[in-house]
């Protein structure tokens, strides 16, 4: 079955799309169908905003909600924007340590051709923005975008838009050794915003 959520240590991610404007070489999705050999985030159709609200159920038991899946969710972004605010209004939050994260390549405004970030004020509390490389000609070989060239720089300009409107910001990359760390880390620390490794899987996960 599906998995429109699914939970690891104290976050609860949410699936909500397999679409995306990059295709990664690294991409754990090329590998498994399955993420950590039990959830199934190949989705046979998009859940509504609706169906993600139900299958969440109690946020308080959460530190994190983390709209994170096998796809860009800002594709979805008027469902990630219902489903944040519903999340901050109909819901009685207890748990004070409760945010809600943002997984994202940051090519959503190249996607909708305009500054959406202001749209998340209020609703996203934490945006991860996967920089990967520390230059344009890298990335376009290893994340393969959708938009070439123009991928790597407006990523950068969606990360100093973040900065105006969303309380934490980080960039993150995936360890592989052809990826600059030092430069990338320099690249977080220029901006301001926090830094951080993705581990890369490799092969211990099956198709």
């Amino acid at each position: 079955m599906q998995a429109i959520t699914y939970p690891i240590g104290d976050s609860l991610y949410l699936n909500i799309t397999n679409r995306c404007t990059n295709k990664c070489s690294f991409c754990i999705r090329n590998k498994a169908k399955l993420f950590n050999c039990q959830h199934q985030l190949w989705l046979e159709k998009e859940p509504t905003a609706q169906e993600v609200i139900e299958a969440i159920g109690d946020p308080n038991k959460y530190d994190q909600i983390v709209f994170c899946g096998y796809g860009e969710p800002l594709i979805r972004l008027e469902a990630v924007k219902k489903i944040a605010k519903q999340l901050k209004t109909r819901f009685k939050i207890r748990n004070s340590k409760l945010e809600i994260r943002l997984d994202t390549n940051g090519q959503a405004n190249l996607f909708w051709g305009r500054n959406i970030v202001p749209e998340l004020k209020g609703l996203i509390d934490f945006i991860s923005i996967s920089l990967n490389t520390d230059n344009p000609n890298l990335y376009a070989k290893i994340c393969q975008p959708h938009f070439g060239q123009s991928g790597y720089p407006a990523i950068i300009a969606f990360i100093k838009e973040c900065q105006k409107y969303i309380p934490k910001v980080e960039v993150s990359i995936v360890g592989l050794s052809q990826i600059d760390k030092e430069a990338c880390q320099k690249i977080a620390e220029q901006l301001g915003i926090g830094f951080r490794v993705r581990p890369y899987y490799e092969d211990k996960y099956v198709r």
